[in-house]
């Protein structure tokens, strides 16, 4: 099953600029940051409207309580290498153009579990930047690979399968993901992820609006083209959460 997920956008859209990563909350109150302690960091705030394009500022508030995005992630040499390691795995599945609950439009997925000691730390930083230590997280990372003509259409992740936070690597392609409040359609938000970036979703966004990768010919940012290739994604989860109910489509 598919489980890419993401589920919002910080009002704070930050820069990355090393390999050590940390937990980062934002204070709309006091405006400033604070980062819970997972080694040292240097990281750039950059503009909202750089990320985000929303129907309405209310919208665009409630995206941006909710979504990180971590522009330079990853280094060129560290998304090599993350490719070096999945690529082997995808070349031996064929794209599939029939998704079992038509979600999906010409993917490859699957999950891995162990990865190479350069991979491992890699994996451990996207978990020490969104998940905080005591939240059990799924062991198997989902690998979600969308071809050139792929697409996601609009969905919200099941709440069986994985928890309230998503985080994944956008690696090959930059792309926009577009969410649409589920019972008010007009209130909607797209977001620019970038090759090399990471988002980190949760929240009002997980769970109240339905997300989608938009196909290359609707892949626009505020009346730019945002040109789409093949696209990988590397995501890790948190674990589902006790009572907390499936939701039926409206």
């Amino acid at each position: 099953m598919s489980l890419i997920a993401m589920s919002g956008i910080i009002r704070n859209v930050w820069k990355c600029s090393t390999v050590r990563i940390a937990i980062c909350r934002y204070s709309s109150t006091a405006r400033t940051e604070t980062f819970a302690g997972y080694g040292e960091m240097k990281m750039k705030k950059a503009e909202v409207r750089d990320y985000i394009d929303a129907s309405d500022p209310e919208t665009e508030s409630v995206i941006a309580e909710d979504v990180s995005i971590f522009e330079n992630f990853l280094s060129e040499k560290e998304e090599l290498s993350l490719l070096s390691e999945v690529e082997p795995r995808l070349k031996m599945m064929k794209y599939e153009f029939d998704h079992w609950d038509s979600v999906i439009y010409g993917y490859r997925e699957t999950d891995k579990k162990d990865w190479n000691k350069a991979n491992t730390e890699i994996i451990n930083r996207v978990r020490e930047l969104a998940f905080p230590p005591d939240v059990p997280q799924l062991t198997y990372v989902h690998l979600l690979d969308l071809s050139r003509s792929g697409y996601i259409n609009p969905h919200i992740d099941s709440v069986r399968f994985c928890g309230p936070t998503i985080a994944g690597m956008n690696l090959l392609s930059s792309c926009v993901m577009k969410l649409v409040h589920e019972k008010e359609k007009d209130k909607w938000a797209k977001v620019l992820l970038k090759e090399r970036s990471i988002y980190v979703l949760r929240g009002k966004a997980r769970y109240d609006f339905t997300h989608e990768i938009l196909p290359q010919k609707l892949s626009t940012f505020k009346g730019r083209n945002v040109h789409r290739e093949r696209r990988i994604a590397i995501i890790c989860r948190n674990e589902p959460i006790e009572g907390v109910e499936e939701k039926t489509p409206s």
